[in-house]
């Protein structure tokens, strides 16, 4: 049901005249498949090490490499839904550039492999902020131009909110279960502090590798 409705009216809206989202499938797939393989094979490897569990009561008990099918449709309809809100935002909002030192995200960076190296011996926590961590040095070396725009920022922000919705739902049945020696244990509502930090790297990855991609098919095109 939460898959479900994450992805039904994004779908439906995909066909809608000025946008036309359904001719930008192809980037959208490239996206998942590219940051879904890796952040699959960790939620397998975290499923079976016991960070994280699954209630059967509210599941189809169909597994794949330990995961309920559920779990890795998430895989496809949050970025579905994410790039979906992205390109209708992109579409409806101005693009204001503001001038960035990429050597700001030195700090986070650093900030990031500190927290890994403190919490080690936290699981979930150490996973996150190494993802993090990759991600700091990815966007310091390649300097996306995306990043350049006011609007990345504000969407990152508003990304929260749904991701805030579903998270609830998730954890506050709860569907999703955390083992507390995972976790630093400070949660938000329901909510453990590492899904905020989790659904930041997701998001970024998702858009930096669909914004990839779309530069790419248009330099071929222009050649």
């Amino acid at each position: 049901m939460v898959n479900i409705a994450t992805i039904f009216f994004p779908f439906l809206l995909s066909f809608e005249k000025k946008l036309k989202f359904y001719k930008k499938w192809s980037f959208v797939f490239l996206s998942m498949v590219i940051v879904g393989i890796p952040f699959l094979i960790w939620d397998a490897i975290a499923a079976s090490r016991g960070d994280w569990s699954f209630n059967a009561a509210y599941t189809l008990n169909i597994n794949i490499l330990g995961l309920p099918i559920e779990e890795i449709l998430f895989f496809i309809t949050v970025p579905y839904a994410i790039l979906f809100l992205y390109e209708t935002y992109l579409f409806y909002i101005p693009k204001n550039k503001w001038e960035i030192d990429f050597r700001f995200f030195i700090i986070p960076l650093l900030l990031s492999v500190f927290t890994a190296i403190i919490f080690s011996n936290k699981y979930y926590t150490l996973t996150v902020f190494s993802f993090l961590s990759f991600l700091f040095i990815l966007l310091l070396i390649t300097k996306p131009i995306f990043l350049r725009q006011k609007y990345f920022g504000v969407f990152l922000l508003f990304s929260f909110i749904p991701f805030g919705i579903e998270n609830y739902i998730l954890t506050s049945v709860p569907i999703v279960t955390y083992n507390a020696s995972s976790i630093w244990g400070i949660r938000i509502t329901a909510i453990p502090l590492e899904d905020f930090f989790y659904s930041f790297t997701l998001v970024t990855l998702y858009i930096y590798f669909y914004e990839l991609s779309k530069e790419k098919w248009k330099r071929k095109t222009v050649q």
